[in-house]
C-alpha cells in the first residue's frame, strides 16, 4: 500500500472512531484497517546533523560532495523555508515532542541559563516530564525505537533517552565532545559523558563519531530486523559541531578549495542556490559585520583559514559517506522501499571559533585542554579545529547571522523528507515549516494519534506542530495560513513568523536592539527592512509575539545577560578555580568584547 493511501485510510478510521469515544485522552492508538496485514507501516529514520549551515549540502548549493543526501533529495521533498531553533537543546526538545521549547523545559541549553531563570521549573534546560517524545508514542504503537548520537536533553533520573521511549541507545549527554576519543571539548565537563541503554559507556579505541554512530544504528536495527515490526531510528550526528574533525582522506579532497576566501564562497553558494531554485532568482545578499577582510590576511593566515574550512567540508562529507552505509544496509535487508528518511539540522552554522587562530584565544584555549592547533594535523586526533564567523557566514549563504541568533542563518536549515513510496519525488517545497512539525509528521506516517491533554495518566502539553503530509503529497501549498503565527525566543533574541513575513529582534552588540520586519520568502537574506513601510503589519506581529510570550511562559533575560558570560559564571559556580580553568574562562569572558570592538572598528 502506498503512503498516500495509508494517510487516507488513517484519516477515515479516525473520523469513524472519534464519535464513539474510543480515542481515550490518556492513550495512543495505532489506527489499522480491518485487515492489519494489508498495511505495512513504514520504518522511519530521523537523521539530525549538528550545526549544519543552510547551503552546506550540494543539493542546497554547496561545493561539498554529499551524494547520499542528494540522492535522498531526489526521492522526496526538499524544504527551502524550514526553520528550527537557533541552538541545539531547544531544537532537539521541539523536534522530539512537537511542543515549544519553553513549555518543554528547554528554553536554552542548560550550560547558559541564568540562576534567575533556573528558579522556574520550566527553565531547567532538560526535557520535562510534561511532554511525550515521539519515541514513546511509537514504542507504544509497536515500533522498535533506537537512538545513536547526541542527546543533550538531560542525564538525571528519568532524563536519558532510554527512559524517554528509546528501546536501545548509545547517547552523548553533553553539548558536544571530541570526535576521535572520549574526551570533553570544554572545561565544563570532567569527561565526555556517554551512555548505552542508561548505563555509563566507554567508547572503543577506534572511535570516529560518524562511523561509530552509523555502526550502532545498523547494529540496533539488525538485532530485530526479522520480527516484522517496523523501526524508528533517531541518528543525531556530532558532525559538524566543534571540535571540527575529519579523517585525512576526506580532508585531502578539499585542500585548495577555499583559497579564495569566505566572501567568494558566500557568493558562489548564493549563485548555486538560485540556480537550483532553493532561493529566489533575485535574492540579495548582505555582509555580516563580523566577517573579516580576507585581503588583509597574509599568505600564512589565508592558508590556515582555508584549511579550517577544508576540515569542516571533510566532516560534512564523512557524515554523508557513513549515512550512505546505513542506506545501503537498509537496501540490502529489503527494507528501503518501506522506509521514510528525514534529514535536517538542529540549527545553523557555529561561529564561535576565533577569527585569528594564532591569537591568545585561538592558541591558549585548546592548549589548556590538551589539544593542538597545528596546521599539518588540523582536524586529526588531538586537534582542536573550528570555523570563525567569517566562514560561518558562507556556510549559511545567503542568509544573515548564524547559530545562537534569530536571523535566518541561525534558524533556516535544510530539511529533506525522502522515501521510495512517497507520491512526490525530487520536488522543492517553499512553504514555511517549523521544527515542531517533525513529530506530528512522523506520527502521521506511522498512523499514530498524538495525545491531547493527557497521556499515561498524567497531564501533558499538547503538540503545536503540524503534519507536513499535505505538502509531501502536494495536496496543499501551505500548512500554515497567512495569519497563523509561530514564535520563538532564545536568550533575549526573538522572532515571530506569520505568512511570508518575519519580525526579529537581536540583542546588542551585533544588532541595534530594535525590531525589524522582513519578507523572508522574497528576501531570505533579510536585506530589506520593511518596518517603516509596513508599520501596521509590524504592530500586528508585535502583538502576536506578546501573546506568544504569555502563552509559552517566556521569561526575560536578566540585565546585562550574555550567553558566554553566563557560561563562565556557571562554570565558576560548579568547579574549582584551577589555572587551566582561569585561562579558559578569561578567554570566554573577553571573546564577546573582542567581537564588539572589531565590529565598531569596521563600522567606523
Amino acid at each position: 500500500m502506498t503512503v498516500g493511501r495509508f494517510f487516507r485510510n488513517t484519516t477515515i478510521a479516525l473520523a469513524l472512531l472519534a464519535p464513539t469515544g474510543l480515542l481515550a485522552e490518556d492513550s495512543t492508538f495505532l489506527i489499522e484497517a480491518p485487515n492489519p496485514t494489508a498495511i505495512e507501516r513504514p520504518n522511519i529514520v530521523l537523521v539530525l546533523a549538528d550545526d549544519l549551515g543552510f547551503t552546506d549540502l550540494a543539493s542546497y548549493g554547496s561545493e561539498i560532495s554529499t551524494p547520499t543526501i542528494d540522492a535522498l533529495a531526489q526521492q522526496g521533498v526538499s524544504f527551502t523555508n524550514y526553520h528550527t531553533a537557533a541552538n541545539c537543546a531547544p531544537a532537539r526538545a521541539m523536534l522530539l515532542t512537537g511542543v515549544d521549547a519553553h513549555l518543554a523545559g528547554v528554553p536554552n541549553i542548560p550550560e547558559m541559563l541564568a540562576p534567575e531563570q533556573k528558579r522556574h521549573a520550566h527553565y531547567q534546560g532538560v526535557l520535562g516530564s510534561n511532554v511525550v517524545t515521539v519515541a514513546t508514542l511509537l514504542e507504544g504503537a509497536g515500533y522498535h525505537t533506537y537512538m545513536a548520537g547526541k542527546w543533550h536533553l538531560g542525564a538525571g533520573p528519568g532524563k536519558l533517552p532510554s527512559q524517554r521511549g528509546f528501546e536501545r541507545t548509545v547517547a552523548l549527554a553533553d553539548s558536544g565532545a571530541d570526535n576521535w576519543e572520549q574526551r570533553p571539548y570544554i572545561p565544563l565537563y570532567d569527561k565526555a559523558n556517554w551512555y548505552a541503554d542508561g548505563e555509563e559507556y566507554q567508547l572503543p579505541e577506534d572511535f570516529y563519531s560518524s562511523r561509530f554512530l552509523v555502526d550502532k544504528t545498523i547494529e540496533f536495527i539488525d538485532s530485530n530486523i526479522e520480527d516484522g515490526q517496523p523501526f524508528f531510528a533517531y541518528l543525531p550526528f556530532q558532525a559538524v559541531h566543534i571540535p571540527v574533525q575529519a579523517p585525512q582522506e576526506f580532508i585531502d579532497r578539499y585542500m585548495g578549495a577555499y583559497d579564495g576566501g569566505w566572501d567568494e564562497l558566500r557568493e558562489q553558494r548564493r549563485a548555486r542556490a538560485m540556480e537550483l531554485g532553493i532561493i529566489p532568482a533575485d535574492s540579495d545578499i548582505g555582509r555580516m559585520s563580523t566577517t573579516a577582510d580576507w585581503s588583509a590576511l597574509d599568505a600564512d593566515q589565508r592558508r590556515y583559514q582555508a584549511k579550517r574550512m577544508a576540515v569542516y567540508a571533510a566532516m560534512v562529507e564523512a557524515m554523508d559517506y557513513h549515512l550512505g552505509r546505513l542506506v545501503d544496509y537498509i537496501k540490502a535487508r529489503g527494507e528501503y522501499d518501506n522506509t521514510i528518511i528525514i534529514f535536517t539540522s538542529d540549527n545553523g552554522a557555529e561561529a564561535s571559533g576565533p577569527q585569528d587562530h594564532d591569537s591568545f584565544a585561538g592558541r591558549r584555549g585548546p592548549a589548556a585542554l590538551g589539544y593542538h592547533t597545528d596546521y599539518e594535523r588540523l582536524g586529526l586526533k588531538g586537534s582542536y579545529n573550528t570555523i570563525s564567523p567569517s566562514f560561518a557566514s558562507a556556510a549559511v549563504s545567503p542568509l544573515a547571522y548564524y547559530k545562537f541568533y534569530a536571523g535566518e542563518g541561525g534558524m533556516r536549515v535544510p530539511l529533506i523528507v525522502a522515501g521510495a513510496s512517497l507520491p512526490v519525488q525530487g520536488e522543492l517545497s517553499h512553504a514555511f515549516s517549523f521544527v515542531t512539525d517533525i513529530t506530528p509528521t512522523v506520527l502521521s506516517f506511522a498512523g499514530v494519534v498524538p495525545p491531547d491533554a493527557r497521556y499515561g495518566g498524567r497531564s501533558v502539553e499538547p503538540m503545536i506542530g503540524r503534519d507536513l503530509g499535505p505538502l509531501l503529497r502536494q495536496e496543499a501549498q501551505r500548512v500554515y495560513g497567512p495569519e497563523d503565527s509561530v514564535g520563538y525566543e532564545l536568550a533575549g533574541h526573538a522572532v515571530l513568523f506569520q505568512g511570508d513575513y518575519k519580525i526579529v529582534f537581536h540583542r546588542t552588540p551585533l544588532s541595534d536592539g530594535q525590531w525589524h520586519l522582513y519578507n523572508i520568502v522574497r528576501d531570505p537574506g533579510e536585506t530589506e527592512d520593511l518596518s517603516s513601510t509596513e508599520p501596521a503589519r509590524l504592530q500586528r506581529m508585535l502583538s502576536a509575539y506578546e501573546r506568544y510570550t504569555r502563552d509559552n511562559k517566556v521569561l526575560p533575560v536578566p540585565p546585562g545577560f550574555d550567553n558566554y558570560k553566563q557560561l563562565v559564571i556557571n562554570v565558576l559556580y560548579t568547579r574549582l578555580r584551577t589555572p587551566v580553568l582561569v585561562t579558559l574562562l578569561t578567554i570566554l569572558i573577553l571573546l564577546p568584547f573582542v567581537v564588539a570592538y572589531r565590529r565598531k572598528r569596521q563600522d567606523a
